[in-house]
């Protein structure tokens, strides 16, 4: 067998399929096919560019997990899982992109070989990587079979982390802390936008000391004036101008762990409102954090923020945060939980979040955010040491 590089313990793997098969019992599930590759890494540690093409892993309510995928990406899968090499199946490449076969039929095959062509089979219908065109045909191959939508049950049992899945988001926190640094410190009137990306992809896959850095789960994004009244936006060729505020939405990545920072940076003298927007938010994050405490709900978060808001007469919508962790392109939030009004989870110890109380105005955005930590007692702790503030450069 060949060497396995898993950065986790056999014990810390048995702990998260032990999680998800209590959940599966729970739904009366008997196998559970899971393509989200979050949820693969995190099951069996498989890890991989390879999700463009049908793959997954398949979980009963004993034995290891299987992962399947295209031979060229089990042949991966027998370097990432730590799983024997018997649990790693691969499908061969005239599956792939065919218009004669579909790489269903042949994890059909699979599942009715195991005994489960006539029972409850859960599959994730809300996911990037699951198609309507994979679930019809899965559907299709096993017409006893009842596929049961089970969307999000393995993030959910992601939502509170172990003690070694929390060492890992602080040292992606560290590369966070150097990949906002040098943003910061590298803005200037006449830089080109894509320049500054690229040492930002640098000091990210760099990393710190002897961490090194993975690829982030998002592209940086970092809009400038009036593309900054958006979310989401990247960069371009354009360059930096005077007058005008800079958001960097970025997130250092160490093993697919993640630990997002954002911050601001305003080239010239910031206008008053803005002054006045960067008080309310910084008082909002602290009282967002005061109530970020075990026991409470992350609609208390929300709502603690969005008190300070309304004093200073600012209007808001939209969450203000998620869970984090593990992810993969192209999304570095778990979704599961969210930190907003209506939403009600109850906060447990161990759970980390983006607390990400972003403000777009009507010709500017500001953007200063932390990925905290719920602690046994007390508020939430953020990984990143950064001053919270909006970064002004003359």
């Amino acid at each position: 067998m060949t060497t396995k590089r898993t950065p986790f313990s056999i014990a810390e793997y048995d702990r998260r399929v032990a999680k998800t098969r209590q959940a599966m019992a729970a739904a009366s599930l008997d196998l559970l096919f899971v393509t989200d590759p979050s949820n693969q890494n995190w099951l069996t540690g498989y890890d991989g560019w390879s999700f463009y093409v049908h793959q997954g892993v398949i979980l009963t309510l004993d034995g290891p997990p299987i992962w399947w995928g295209r031979y060229m990406d089990m042949l991966g899968g027998r370097r990432t899982c730590w799983m024997k090499d018997e649990y790693i199946l691969g499908y061969s490449d005239d599956f792939v992109q065919s218009t004669e076969r579909h790489p269903m039929q042949d994890l059909a095959r699979h599942i009715a070989r195991l005994g489960f062509s006539n029972r409850r089979i859960g599959v994730e219908m809300e996911n990037y990587y699951y198609s309507a065109k994979a679930h019809s045909v899965l559907e299709a191959e096993l017409p006893n079979a009842t596929l049961v939508d089970s969307t999000a049950l393995v993030n959910w049992q992601r939502l509170v982390k172990s003690d070694d899945e929390i060492a890992m988001i602080r040292r992606a926190a560290k590369i966070s802390e150097k990949v906002i640094r040098t943003a910061i410190e590298r803005a200037e009137p006449g830089l080109r936008k894509n320049d500054l990306v690229a040492d930002i992809f640098h000091a990210g896959m760099s990393g710190v000391d002897d961490i090194w850095g993975d690829y982030p789960a998002i592209l940086p994004l970092t809009p400038s004036g009036l593309d900054a009244t958006a979310a989401h936006l990247t960069w371009n060729g354009d360059k930096m101008q005077s007058g005008e505020a800079t958001f960097f939405e970025l997130s250092g990545c160490h093993n697919r762990y993640h630990a997002p920072l954002c911050r601001t940076v305003f080239l010239g003298t910031p206008p008053p409102d803005m002054l006045e927007a960067e008080k309310a938010q910084i008082e909002g994050i602290d009282a967002g954090l005061e109530a970020a405490r075990a026991g409470n709900r992350t609609c208390d978060i929300a709502h603690a923020f969005m008190d300070i808001l309304a004093k200073y007469g600012i209007k808001r919508e939209g969450r203000m945060g998620y869970p984090i962790g593990l992810s993969y392109p192209p999304d570095w939030g778990e979704r599961t939980a969210s930190i907003r009004t209506e939403d009600t989870t109850v906060l447990e110890p161990g759970m980390t979040f983006h607390f990400m109380p972003a403000l777009w105005m009507d010709t500017w955005g500001l953007e200063t955010t932390e990925s905290i930590l719920i602690k046994d007692t007390g508020p939430a702790e953020s990984f990143c040491d950064m001053s919270r503030k909006l970064f002004v450069k003359p």
